[in-house]
């Protein structure tokens, strides 16, 4: 092979393409509108890359993990993308940090990679079905929303930070049954 025909190969040569998969590949893994959602995000992420200005970053990925029903779930992290006035999409400097949600019997436990900050300057906020992470530091910023499966009792959760981890543990809310308003259901 002469040398023009490699440079020819590298340019033509998707420089996303990291582990040399090709999309049929991929497709074969996931169904029709997972592997639609893929190429959405990796050409945001082509056009996020084309546009970046010299010493800002912009931090980009995706985690895949198999959810309870065995399909799998497709999760973006890093710089959020925030419509302007004008309907047009900007990079906001808030990066969307990488979360993990385990349901437990007796709780509810997320995890939430939090690099480069301190632990004074984590705010966390929890609802019955919700808990929010804002980071508001001269190094970083991060803010995510995190739905939870269950519904949980916001006053029993604890939470450690330690490394750039930061887990919370929160306790689930027993289901009441309630005589009162309860109907007993003749079965024919």
């Amino acid at each position: 092979m002469s040398s023009d025909e490699k440079d020819q190969r590298k340019r033509r040569k998707d420089p996303f393409n990291f582990f040399g998969f090709d999309d049929r590949f991929i497709n074969d893994m996931f169904d029709d509108q997972m592997f639609d959602d893929f190429l959405k995000m990796k050409e945001e992420m082509i056009r996020m890359m084309s546009n970046a200005k010299p010493g800002k970053s912009y931090v980009h990925g995706y985690s895949i993990r198999v959810g309870p029903n065995g399909k799998p779930r497709l999760e973006e992290f890093g710089n959020r993308r925030v419509k302007s006035v004008k309907g047009k999409s900007r990079i906001s400097e808030d990066r969307e940090p990488l979360t993990d949600v385990i349901e437990g019997k007796e709780d509810v436990s997320v995890t939430v990679e939090l690099p480069g900050v301190e632990k004074e300057d984590i705010d966390l906020q929890v609802i019955e079905d919700e808990l929010e992470i804002t980071v508001d530091s001269p190094k970083r910023k991060y803010h995510k929303k995190v739905h939870l499966p269950v519904d949980v009792k916001p006053k029993t959760t604890k939470a450690t930070y330690k490394n750039g981890i930061l887990d919370v543990s929160v306790q689930r809310k027993k289901k009441k049954v309630d005589n009162d308003n309860s109907f007993k259901v003749n079965i024919e």
